[in-house]
């Protein structure tokens, strides 16, 4: 949202539209303006010597045909010319001044007399009164302000560069229990936190600890929503995140949770959602800030286990909320950014509760509860020790039972989860690499026309599998399921890590079984594409070596040989032995050897 409308506008918090009694009419209706109204007015307008008591007299009559919404009592204020008179008043601060805002209030909900108001300097001199120290002068500047201000993002941006955010967090502090002035402020916030000049006013101030005393004591969801619109915006700065982290914030966030759950009114409901999105994404943290958020503000919030939002995160997994399930998992994964507390997470037993949280999401389930628990799995599977205990803990074989999902974000983090269960574990990558129905899945997915990063992942997989098992039996499973020929198309990617990958995985299968490759490799005319990927002087150096490997394992083989000097290798591997990198160049030398040629 970019509207400055001070209470009085219809703001959308949560998917719901605010609209109080008092908003702006869009459309004229009621009785013709009375004579007094009239006399009032031309009263007001001709004359320059009305006492204040004269002057309140007129006042009070325009101000009930306002309130009254009397038809085009709005528009014939405005073309009475009386403007002038209204703003000298309020310049001069006289005792008629807070009367006079509320009849500009109460004028400026017709959009036709907003832009006259400005023109008239309306909001120039309304603004030096937010300064005040009464509560119902403060009460009718803001709704004025508010009104005049609408859906003008000129204006909004003036008022901010006028100081108008610094003292709305005042106004809160010094009356945090007049509800209808807080409510004016939190709107007008609420409204303003789009604009960078706003955000960067509020960096200076401690906003997030009056935030978290006007939640603590909303008293509905609408006042909720509006507080948690202006976290979830002003969150978006990596400044102001690291603000809110540090002033706990999340943990109120988390005993709001608390205290909604297990209702069924829709408000709730909604402001859970919320609430437990943005907790989320305070504990990824900001781009710039990233680094220290983790080693602080994200440690405050897990206690080493022990800390109230992740206990809460932790109940979340067991809820019967699906969005609290899905924020629950997505918190598990970035609590799970650094290596201590993964261990430390598998200590206290959260794999089992995401394990169960799978199953219950298999058949029919929520897409987005799969993806995130995939995510906090293979966050979790990153340090080496937890993946050991995690293999014997059976995690690999309950997980495959996400096998038979049609989602490709599931099956996308599916695979990268089980490619990230078997780096550096030969026993897994043995056990998963026989597996005759995961193989069988994972050649579908390696021809996945309709999605390049599923297609990706199941390549990559399937390298993995060779590259950590280095099992003649595995090589054999692959090749008979028509693996090969997907590992020689991905050494053809764009990504380098994957060719490499695809490359290394290749060269280990050749020097394992031959046999099993001599087929694969003539059908895909692998030879060549490795004589071109030597020749192609753009080509990364890292590919290269990993070719040269591919190569040295092919030539160990009589047949292979034989067919390396057929296509002429040995020509690329001489312009070889002169490149720029010493590495490459001695293993191309050392190739040449072995194909029978030393020069």
């Amino acid at each position: 949202m970019n509207l400055f409308y001070l209470s009085t506008s219809p703001v959308k918090v949560g998917g719901r539209i605010l609209t109080p009694d008092w908003l702006p009419c869009t459309s004229s209706q009621g009785k013709s303006i009375p004579d007094s109204l009239s006399d009032a007015l031309k009263a007001i307008s001709v004359s320059t010597e009305l006492t204040d008591e004269e002057l309140k007299s007129h006042l009070d009559i325009v101000l009930t045909a306002l309130l009254e919404k009397k038809k085009d009592a709005a528009v014939e204020t405005v073309r009475s010319g009386i403007l002038p008179t209204l703003a000298q008043t309020l310049r001069s601060k006289s005792n008629l001044s807070c009367q006079v805002a509320l009849v500009v209030a109460e004028m400026a909900r017709e959009a036709a007399v907003r832009e006259p108001c400005i023109q008239a300097g309306l909001v120039k001199v309304l603004v030096p009164h937010l300064k005040s120290n009464d509560q119902e002068m403060l009460l009718n500047t803001g709704r004025a302000i508010g009104r005049i201000c609408f859906d003008n993002s000129y204006q909004q941006e003036q008022l901010v560069q006028s100081g108008v955010i610094p003292r709305l967090v005042s106004i809160m502090k010094e009356y945090p229990e007049n509800d209808p002035l807080v409510n004016v402020c939190l709107l007008a916030l609420c409204n303003l936190v789009d604009l960078d000049s706003a955000r960067e006013a509020l960096t200076e101030l401690d906003v997030a600890d009056v935030l978290i005393t006007q939640l603590k004591r909303a008293p509905d969801a609408e006042r909720r929503h509006v507080i948690l619109e202006i976290l979830g915006s002003l969150g978006e700065s990596d400044t102001l995140k690291l603000q809110f982290a540090e002033s706990g914030v999340p943990e109120a966030l988390s005993e709001m949770i608390q205290g909604l759950q297990g209702g069924s009114d829709p408000h709730d409901l909604c402001s859970i959602k919320i609430a437990s999105n943005l907790i989320v994404s305070l504990l990824l943290g900001g781009v710039f800030l990233c680094a220290y958020l983790s080693d602080e503000s994200m440690q405050k919030c897990f206690g080493d286990g022990t800390g109230l939002v992740y206990q809460d995160v932790l109940s979340w997994l067991q809820s019967s909320n699906t969005q609290l399930q899905l924020s629950g998992a997505l918190a598990i994964a970035n609590f799970a950014r650094n290596d201590s507390n993964c261990v430390k997470m598998l200590d206290l037993g959260v794999v089992p509760h995401i394990l169960t949280l799978l199953e219950q999401h298999v058949d029919e389930g929520d897409v987005s509860v799969q993806h995130a628990g995939l995510s906090a799995l293979r966050n979790l599977a990153i340090p080496a020790t937890n993946k050991v205990r995690m293999l014997e803990d059976g995690v690999t074989e309950r997980i495959k039972s996400l096998l038979r999902s049609d989602m490709p974000p599931v099956q996308f983090k599916l695979l990268g989860t089980l490619r990230m269960m078997v780096d550096g574990q030969e026993e897994a990558a043995l056990v998963l690499g026989r597996d005759a129905v995961l193989l069988a899945r994972i050649m579908e997915w390696c021809e996945a026309k309709d999605h390049a990063g599923v297609r990706g992942e199941a390549s990559r997989l399937l390298a993995a599998l060779i590259r950590h098992s280095r099992n003649p039996e595995v090589v054999r499973a692959v090749a008979r399921a028509d693996g090969v020929r997907h590992l020689i198309c991905m050494a053809t990617s764009e990504h380098v890590i994957m060719q490499n990958e695809a490359l290394v995985a290749l060269a280990i299968a050749s020097a394992i079984d031959i046999e099993s490759m001599k087929d694969p490799v003539r059908e895909a005319e692998l030879l060549h594409m490795l004589k071109k990927m030597l020749e192609d002087h753009t080509g990364a150096v890292e590919v290269k070596f990993s070719a040269l490997g591919l190569i040295c394992s092919l030539a160990n083989s009589s047949a292979m040989k034989d067919e390396l000097n057929t296509i002429n290798m040995r020509e690329s591997l001489i312009k070889l032995t002169d490149h720029s990198s010493e590495k490459l160049a001695s293993q191309a030398s050392s190739i040449l050897t072995l194909l029978g040629d030393a020069s």
